[in-house]
């Protein structure tokens, strides 16, 4: 496993001058195997039992992610940064549903009264040992992060109510073509955002992360511009888009649906 992970940093070491971009194919592999496009594109399950079944080779791409020297990870452009983030983000979300799989019925079972699934501290990760939420709040949201909302469709909790696991690795090249694909699989799901009698239904990831919306991302100061930006993907018309802009429509958020995300062949 070890000689493989070996493997996996050369690749991404320096050649002449230019650094090389770190190589998630075998998470890409992974994934196109075990993840399964459900309602009509807009989500995903994930068939654990055949992501079981290749938990060695999950395994040995996680230890690859270890393998990174912070100064390395920061002499990467903030593409290849915020990529390889989404997906240890992802790849070590897989691993601790693995880790109990099949006795659970959501992520949540993992946790106790004391302590959340997320704020388990058993990533190794830049000589330090993180936990799921140091990877999202501190690394990708945090005052050092990106200032990038969309990345709240990218990062998976392995529930249903998540925005979907994407059937591919992030990469750097690609990167803002798939957190944009992944912002309008999103907001196109009505069963999970919709505007109905004058009021916008949301998810919940809306309340929870507001702020992320109001950081003037591509002109984009509230979550109703934000919006607005996708009001094609989520199928406004033009009326119920000037009750956006003129703050006369109601909002109201979804109940988060926590069952685990799971393929039932």
């Amino acid at each position: 496993m070890y000689k493989f992970a070996l493997i996996l940093l050369i690749l991404a070491s320096l050649t002449g001058n230019r650094v090389l971009a770190f190589d998630h194919q075998a998470f890409d592999q992974l994934l196109h195997k075990s993840v399964v496009t459900v309602a009509t594109g807009h989500s995903t399950e994930v068939n654990y039992l055949l992501l079981q079944q290749q938990r060695q080779q999950l395994k040995a791409y996680l230890a690859s992610l270890s393998a990174v020297e912070r100064a390395t990870f920061d002499s990467w452009p903030q593409a290849e940064r915020l990529a390889f983030l989404l997906n240890a983000y992802n790849g070590w979300t897989l691993e601790l549903v693995l880790s109990q799989y099949p006795k659970l019925e959501s992520i949540k079972d993992i946790g106790s009264f004391w302590q959340s699934p997320w704020k388990k501290r058993f990533i190794p990760l830049f000589g330090n040992t993180l936990s799921l939420d140091q990877i999202e709040h501190d690394l990708i949201r945090g005052k050092q992060g990106f200032a990038e909302p969309r990345i709240h469709f990218a990062v998976n909790c392995a529930s249903i109510g998540c925005p979907a696991l994407r059937e591919e690795a992030y990469t750097a090249e690609q990167l803002d073509a798939q957190l944009e694909q992944q912002t309008e699989r999103f907001l196109a799901d009505s069963s999970r955002n919709y505007y109905a009698d004058n009021t916008l239904y949301l998810s919940a990831i809306f309340k929870w992360y507001a702020a992320d919306f109001q950081q003037n991302w591509q002109q984009t100061n509230s979550l109703m511009a934000f919006i607005l930006r996708y009001s094609a993907a989520m199928g406004l018309t033009p009326q119920q888009q000037q009750t956006l802009r003129d703050g006369s429509v109601s909002v109201k958020y979804l109940d988060y649906d926590w069952r685990l995300n799971a393929y039932k062949p």
